[in-house]
């Protein structure tokens, strides 16, 4: 009987494996076809072509972010003893995420729009120093994801590999604090540094103000994990985000409001005169 179990236990193993190395060669595949699509977006000549490159790219990356899934799984089983291949395909699949969140950016400008060929025409030392803001930015980005992506890791570990929480010691329970606080944070993060990005984009914030909150948002992104770090909550007070959505909201509404009036306008004109009677007698 205990032959069998043991024997039991190799041929699950083996099969575990067996599929560990199937999702390998389709991350591998995956990718080859993600960097195909991805120079293809860059050299379209057109922004038909860049729109449906980027449709073929989100596919490919949908398809990536499922074997992520099952390979931070298997990160966190006792049933796989050589991680090294994994570790390494979900950092390229992140790396991979990561540039498609740079080419979904960029199609948002819209190259073809007025505002895309204006941006185009910029050649001078403000839209340089632009560019070298948003290269901080996206480089930022980056590491926080790398930093969610083992944090998410880690937890998954404390978890037994499940979303229910087992009973451990309490370094274990307070870790896991630390970690689900720590992952919060950073989301809050990107989701700041993604609207700076916008903003950015649209003229919207100035340079300045995002230049002096760069040596706080470094400082938080090497020193989360210190014992003694306490985090800065009003990072990113002096940009003034929230009143810039609420603006941004309040002019898209505006915009809208405007294109229903002028449609009601033109369906009045066109109606006969007849008929515009009848309506307002009944």
């Amino acid at each position: 009987a205990e032959y069998m179990g043991v024997f039991r236990k190799m041929s699950n193993n083996r099969k575990i494996q067996a599929e560990v190395d199937r999702t390998l060669k389709r991350v591998s595949e995956g990718l080859e076809c993600f960097d195909e699509i991805w120079n293809k977006f860059y050299n379209a000549q057109n922004a038909n072509q860049k729109e449906k490159y980027e449709s073929d790219l989100k596919k490919e990356i949908k398809k990536l972010q499922r074997h992520r899934d099952s390979i931070k799984t298997w990160i966190t089983s006792n049933e796989i003893k050589d991680k090294g291949p994994l570790e390494n395909s979900k950092k390229q699949i992140g790396a991979a995420m990561e540039r498609f969140r740079l080419c979904e950016r960029e199609t948002k400008t819209k190259a073809y729009s007025k505002e895309g060929l204006a941006q185009g025409t910029r050649t001078g030392p403000e839209e340089e120093r632009k560019e070298k803001t948003r290269e901080w930015i996206r480089s930022s980005l980056t590491k926080l994801t790398e930093q969610l992506d083992a944090y998410e890791t880690e937890l998954q570990v404390l978890d037994g590999g499940v979303g229910n929480v087992k009973k451990g010691k309490k370094s274990d329970s307070d870790r896991r604090i630390l970690l689900e606080t720590t992952v919060a944070n950073h989301r809050n993060h990107e989701q700041k540094l993604e609207l700076i990005l916008r903003c950015i984009d649209n003229d919207l914030v100035d340079l300045d103000d995002v230049d002096a909150i760069q040596e706080d948002v470094e400082y938080y992104i090497a020193s989360n994990q210190d014992m003694d770090f306490v985090p800065d909550e009003d990072i990113y007070d002096s940009l003034n985000l929230n009143a810039i959505v609420l603006e941004d909201i309040a002019r898209a509404a505006s915009n809208g409001k405007k294109k229903k009036t002028d449609l009601d306008s033109e369906s009045d004109s066109s109606q006969p005169k007849s008929e515009k009677e009848d309506l307002i007698i009944n």
